[in-house]
């Protein structure tokens, strides 16, 4: 019993003593309240944040450490709800879907990984790529890789010939005719298989294409390609395996489908109507709107080659449109959700898009909370990332000015700390 007693005073001792990381705040931005506080400390021992303190808090223990960032703005970790991580934009990237095996792209993801989160994003949502994504999420739990903690849609569902069959404008004799485990579906029946493939296959949560995409080698970026009796068998069979569905879409009929077949999110939202603002309301569905990606593509169809031309007009028709769409959106009370569509882009400037939502109109401080409490609450861990508080994890970046009144500073985080550990300073 004494044995048994000593051992227990001993690890309390041993507990009482790890060490802690004091962070001097000069201003810190409280994401629920939406103000921007000054002079506090944020203890953070181990993987979470003990406590907020006023003033700077000098600590009590030798080998505890001090961060001085009393010049700084300091926030939670940023969350954007739309990347691809295993890829980049490049003028040769259609070729790489025939020339790059699994390792290739596994080995170029670590560094997309790595570049988003020094960028200060710590979580994101992944909506689709080859299924090495799974892995990536894995490794980087793991410990092995540096990067941001991912929520992976695995690959995305589409219908054959829609945006994401993974077969389009290849020649007919590879072509083949994939199905739902290759994340092609046609009918109810093929919707669920997809779905629970997905699960088979280590997928976080579904993302389809609801309608035609700026960049798949196809006519249309815009017409719808699921019915609605395939969206809603896609949403009730991802409801059992704890799964939400976010939808791609950029025209109208498309949107519509999916809000009443019962998706959480819409990504882009290009071509939305008024009535479809009002329909997303009432379902509670959440527009990403990747601001960013469409500036991008714009600018990138203007230069000879850097397309396969079936893409350079449609580029060119949706790209400049999302971010009056988007203000309008704002405007109308739609529910907004940072989101960028990094890989369309370079990965590392996904704080673009908050100068882009100011620009159209949302207030500075709403966008940070839009990719902080928003983004938390959609991926049901707003009890634990999203905020600086006691007893959340210790994700925390700081830039170099107050955002509220220079946004273009999202675009140089200067300092990034995830569960804990500091990865830039």
């Amino acid at each position: 019993m004494k044995t048994i007693l000593r051992i227990l005073v001993f690890m309390s001792a041993l507990s009482i003593s790890a060490q802690s990381t004091y962070l001097h705040c000069g201003k810190l931005i409280d994401t629920k309240s939406g103000k921007v506080l000054s002079e506090k400390t944020i203890v953070v021992s181990g993987k979470k944040i003990i406590s907020v303190e006023n003033g700077y808090v000098t600590p009590n223990n030798a080998e505890d450490i001090t961060i001085d960032l009393k010049s700084k703005t300091v926030m939670p970790g940023l969350i954007d709800m739309h990347v691809h991580i295993e890829g980049e934009t490049n003028p040769k990237s259609y070729l790489e879907d025939y020339t790059l095996n699994d390792a290739d792209i596994a080995f170029n993801s670590v560094k997309y990984a790595k570049v988003t989160l020094m960028s200060g994003f710590t979580t994101v949502r992944d909506l689709g790529g080859s299924g090495v994504n799974v892995a990536l999420r894995n490794a980087i739990n793991a410990g092995k890789i540096e990067g941001p903690r991912i929520f992976t849609a695995e690959k995305a569902l589409a219908t054959t010939g829609g945006h994401a069959d993974p077969t389009n404008g290849a020649k007919k004799s590879i072509m083949g005719n994939p199905g739902p485990k290759e994340g092609v579906v046609n009918g109810v029946e093929d919707a669920k298989k997809a779905v629970r493939q997905r699960y088979k296959n280590g997928a976080d949560l579904i993302k389809i294409t609801a309608t035609g995409g700026v960049l798949s080698v196809a006519k249309s970026g815009q017409n719808p390609q699921f019915t609605v009796e395939e969206i809603k068998a896609i949403c009730d069979t991802a409801k059992d395996y704890g799964f939400h569905v976010a939808a791609h879409a950029h025209g109208d009929e498309g949107m519509q489908r999916a809000i009443l077949g019962g998706v959480k999110t819409i990504e882009h939202g290009t071509l939305m109507s008024a009535e479809t603002m009002e329909l997303m309301k009432k379902h509670n569905v959440y527009l990403v709107p990747t601001i960013t990606a469409g500036k991008f593509v714009s600018e990138k169809a203007q230069i000879d080659g850097y397309y396969p031309e079936i893409i350079v007009p449609k580029a060119l028709d949706i790209g400049p449109k999302i971010q009056k769409m988007f203000g309008r959106a704002y405007k109308a009370g739609v529910g907004i959700a940072f989101g960028t569509d990094a890989a369309v882009f370079y990965h590392g400037d996904n704080g673009k898009e908050f100068g882009y939502m100011v620009e159209a109109g949302m207030p500075a401080m709403e966008t940070i909370q839009s990719a902080t409490t928003t983004n938390a609450m959609l991926l049901k861990l707003d009890d634990a990332i999203g905020q600086i508080k006691s007893g959340y994890i210790a994700d925390i970046i700081a830039v170099n000015e107050n955002p509220i009144t220079s946004i273009s500073t999202m675009e140089n985080v200067t300092f990034v700390m995830k569960e804990g550990v500091i990865y830039k300073k």
